[in-house]
């Protein structure tokens, strides 16, 4: 089975780093892994400096299994895995929703309710369907889980706000997918009514195709197959990334209350850019040393169930393969 590791927090905290680096550990023990980025604001390419797209791309190992290579050279592999990665793209994901649109204005015209494309379009680009990068991560979640390619799936999600959405997306759209349901199925009985009066026993034939149904039924069941996912204790984790701030410690407090009560499996903090080793000469550098030492200290109270990581403080983006392995060494691997 296909098991999930989240990344979540606000933005701007190492979400996309903790993620790459979490991908890279577990492709360096032997696993297949995918790593995706659900963040609009898309950096994975850079932490990764590949060119990622809306489908999967293999980053290529040389040709020894037990090798992997990045710009600065080769390095060992403890086992041969795989390392993927994709970037989703909410556009690029338009057509698999559009056909829903398009089978349930068939219906409303075949029971006489007439809609013109230009109408349909806005009926469905003010909702979830056709707009929103929490319903198509939730809907490529079951397609790359389900799939059988991968061992471990990565997600590095948006910010907190756009997290908590994806989570909630599968009861909120629920109901709203069972009501278009119902919709199309008065619709359709009426125009079925409506045929039968005209042509009568020869309405039988010619009807219309139910591909655009089963595409709505098989989307609902793939939200109910997410929810199952999110929140399965043995196949996914969420780990909740912040800085050593205040304000970062009490919407992490926040995120992870919400995530539990969605019966979320939350065991570990990761707390990026903890400065460790500051210059005794700099008394700047001793008084923020200490103030994130209090931090971390209050993160541990705040949070005496969680698992606590702290990453060091870093210059720059961490960016190659090299330096995300860096990363790779202080985190847990997968669930």
């Amino acid at each position: 089975m296909t098991d999930c590791v989240f990344y979540g927090g606000k933005g701007g905290v190492g979400k996309t780093t903790c993620a790459a680096a979490t991908g890279v550990a577990l492709a360096e023990a032997g696993q297949r892994t995918l790593i995706v980025s659900t963040d609009p604001a898309h950096s994975l390419s850079d932490s990764l400096e590949t060119d990622l797209g809306p489908e999967p791309r293999k980053l290529e190992w040389v040709d020894d299994p037990r090798l992997a290579t990045s710009d600065e050279g080769e390095f060992e592999l403890d086992e041969p895995g795989s390392l993927w990665a994709v970037e989703i793209d909410v556009e690029s994901q338009r057509e698999r929703y559009e056909r829903l649109a398009q089978a349930l204005a068939a219906d409303l015209r075949s029971a006489g309710i007439r809609l013109d494309d230009e109408e349909v379009e806005r009926i469905f680009a003010s909702g979830a369907p056709a707009g929103s990068d929490e319903l198509v991560a939730l809907d490529l979640l079951v397609e790359y889980v389900d799939s059988g390619e991968w061992d471990v799936v990565v997600f590095d999600t948006a910010p907190t706000g756009h997290t908590l959405r994806l989570f909630d997306m599968p009861d909120v759209m629920g109901p709203a997918l069972e009501t278009l349901e119902s919709l199309r199925g008065q619709a359709r009985r009426i125009g079925d009514a409506a045929k039968t009066a005209v042509f009568g026993p020869m309405s039988m034939f010619g009807g219309p195709d139910d591909e655009g149904e089963e595409s709505l039924e098989a989307f609902q069941a793939r939200l109910e197959r997410a929810r199952d996912l999110l929140s399965d204790p043995e196949r996914t984790e969420f780990r909740v990334v912040l800085l050593p701030e205040g304000m970062a410690i009490a919407e992490s407090e926040r995120l992870v209350e919400t995530l539990q009560e969605a019966g979320v499996r939350v065991d570990r903090l990761v707390v990026n850019q903890v400065l460790e080793d500051p210059d005794e000469d700099c008394s700047r550098c001793q008084s923020r040393y200490d103030r994130h030492e209090r931090r971390v200290a209050e993160i541990h109270e705040t949070f005496p169930d969680l698992e606590v990581t702290t990453l060091p403080e870093r210059e720059g983006e961490v960016q190659g393969l090299e330096a995300v392995r860096s990363i790779s060494r202080r985190l847990p691997e997968g669930t």
